[in-house]
Order: structure tokens, then sequence, then C-alpha cells
């Protein structure tokens, strides 16, 4: 028997639309002029990040909200404290038989339902019969609080180990920098773009239809910033081996270090990732490799430092898409201290971007494990039975 069949042995649960035993509440809008960060109560109105700030409310906290209008319309939030509702934010009215935050775990599971019924034309929209008509199970009030408390223990779980995640890219960061930084009078320091230290090499085009599932790796740039991190040894994407020889497309070897040069945000610009794979990686033209005896990895954590990007970043040229050449990186400085130095360096950031980014050990696994507990959980638990 399930601790949930164990929790109802005997009990009747009884279903009900959520309009037969409660109201659903609209709010009223306030003008942006209104709102201010140095007030007490959040605004929310078509999303679940606060508006801005007013100084009254017209909701109490423990309150369920169902955003109904933009992109996020069909979004399932609860507020803790008390807050101001606008007309884009549905709020359900406090009744004694249904816990509130019960019914936020509830709505969570619905929340697919909500946006498939979400109106498109125009500006997205949310019906208010349409969360009146969701059937609800009510069992006894002890019981809803029962599985609040386990469901908000997992919450609080998650967000223990998201904070603490926090914490450590912050660490991270710091050592990064202060690990890379040396006494110019005791550690070289040059170009990169030096021919005693490296060549910057710029990948040729091709576009994502030209990517298939196997073939020749091949790394694009748009995938710099969604896929990869300091280092990889295989593709996500390939092309095929008559393309590369049509198009005489460039491959980063092993020990290269790919970075991008192209993309919607400066600070995104120039993140280098070692390539440490065993076959060659086609480069797409928005990005370069750079050649060169360093330490592959030591070169990419630079890449990913403060003082790497506040040297480079008066050469990118800015606009729509914003770009740098071979020569704007080149001109970076990159201290270059002994190969032993270099290696020790790798090994103890290698240990934090374990812990930090990845998805097979370290706190993104824990807390992706944990996240997928409490899903279990609550869809286990919010499961009733109808008669």
């Amino acid at each position: 028997m399930s601790y949930l069949d164990r929790l109802l042995e005997g009990v009747e649960v009884e279903w009900k639309t959520l309009g037969e035993v409660t109201k659903v509440l609209r709010g009223r809008r306030l003008t942006r002029k209104l709102l201010s960060i140095d007030e007490k109560f959040p605004v929310y109105h078509g999303g679940l990040d606060p508006l801005g700030f007013y100084s009254k409310s017209n909701r109490i906290a423990d309150t369920v909200m169902i955003i109904n209008v933009g992109a996020s319309a069909g979004t399932v939030g609860y507020s803790a404290v008390d807050f101001w509702s606008s007309d884009g934010c549905y709020c359900i009215e406090h009744i004694s038989k249904i816990d509130n935050k019960f019914l936020y775990y509830f709505l969570i599971g619905e929340e697919y339902f909500l946006k498939s019924r979400v109106r498109r034309a125009g500006i997205p929209t949310l019906d208010v019969y349409i969360l009146e008509k969701i059937q609800i199970p009510i069992p006894p009030l002890q019981i809803q609080k029962e599985i609040v408390r386990i469901l908000d223990t997992f919450t609080e779980l998650t967000t223990e180990l998201t904070t603490e995640l926090t914490t450590r890219k912050k660490q991270y960061s710091y050592y990064r920098e202060q690990l890379l930084t040396f006494d110019k009078n005791e550690v070289k320091h040059l170009p990169m773009g030096d021919k005693n230290v490296g060549e910057f090499i710029r990948g040729k085009r091709f576009v994502k239809t030209d990517m298939i599932s196997e073939g020749v790796p091949c790394i694009h740039y748009g995938e710099m910033y969604t896929h990869y991190d300091t280092w990889a040894d295989k593709t996500k994407s390939f092309v095929s081996k008559e393309l590369v020889e049509k198009k005489k497309l460039r491959l980063a070897e092993k020990g290269d270090v790919v970075i991008v040069a192209a993309g919607e945000t400066i600070e995104d610009i120039g993140q280098g990732t070692a390539w440490l794979g065993d076959e060659g990686a086609v480069i797409h033209d928005a990005c370069f490799y750079f050649k060169s005896d360093l330490n592959p990895k030591y070169v990419a954590y630079f890449t990913r430092t403060r003082q790497f990007h506040d040297q480079i970043k008066k050469h990118i040229r800015t606009g729509k898409i914003s770009a740098i050449n071979a020569k704007g990186l080149g001109k970076a400085i990159i201290p270059i201290p002994s190969t032993e130095e270099q290696e020790r360096i790798v090994s103890i950031l290698d240990k934090f971007d374990v812990l930090t980014t990845s998805i097979s050990e370290g706190l993104p696994k824990e807390i992706e494990l944990r996240k997928k507990q409490y899903e279990y959980y609550r869809e286990q638990l919010l499961t009733f039975p109808k008669s």
C-alpha cells in the first residue's frame, strides 16, 4: 500500500469545480508612475516577477495567483506576502475548506492544460471560465496540510541547493579571476596574437540545415551559448564529409580552443571551449579556433575572466549582431606561467567547474534529481481517485 493510499484510507475525497467552491478574482491595473522600488507591496501583472512595488495591497498573503495575459498566461504562482494584483493576474479567494498552498500545488499540475487554453489571437489571454471549470480534489483539511508539508520539504531542499550553487558559482568566478592574475614582473605577459603565443583561424560558413545527426563533428556558433562550456570532446551536431570537402570547411584539432566571435550580447562574445576530441571538429565562421602550445583548458578558462573581456570589448563591433575579428582578439594580453603552473591552475578550476556545471555530478545533478523527486511526489500525492 502506497503512502497516499494509507493517508487516504477510509477517507472520502470530494471533487468540485473551482467555480463551485470559491471565486476567481481579477485584479486592478495600476499605472507605472504609481510604482516605486521603495514601496512595500509587490505588484503582479503578466508574470511572476513583480512589475514594481506599491504603497497598498489588494490581496493578502497565502494567495494563489494565475497569470491571465501575455507570454506567461496560464502560469500558476503563490504569494507568501500581501501584494497588489493587477488585471493581468487572477487570484483565488480564500475559503475555509481548502488550504491555499495545497490548491497551488494542485494547479501547478494543471499548467499545461491552462496554457493550452490561452487565446493566442492578439495579446495571449486566459479566460476566467476556463479556471472556474477545473475540477479540484478536496480531501479533509488535515490531509491537505500533510501533503503541503511533504511538498514544501522538497521545495525547500531544492531552494537550498540552488542557493548553494549560486554561492559556489560566485566563488568559482572569484578564484578563476585570482588564479589567472599574475604580477607582470614575475610572469611573462604577451598578446594572444603574438606569433610566439598563438594564431586565430576563422571557421567557414555552414548553416543549420547542413547539420545532421552523425558524420563529421561540427560546432555551430549558436551552440557555444547553449551547449558548450569550458571544454568538450564530443559535439552535439555533425555535417557530412561531402560538405566538408565541397566547401573546404575548417576543422579545429585536439588542443585547439574554439572561441565564439559573434552574438547578441557583448558579454558572451569571446568565450572559449577547449576542443579535446580525438577527431577534428568543423568550426562555424562566427567562431575562431586558437592554435597554441599553451594548455588549452588554461586558455579556455582565461577567456571566461573579466580581465580578458575588459580587453576585448573595446574591439567588438556593436549592432543587431555584435562581432569581433581575429585582430581584436589577438590584442588581448594573456599571462603565460610555466606549463606546470598552467596545469595546477587547470586542476583547481576543473573541480569548481564540475561542482557548478556538471549534469552528471556536482550540484546541478543534485538539483535535477531533487526536482524530479519533487515532481514525482507531487504527481503521486495529488492524484486522487474519482468515485
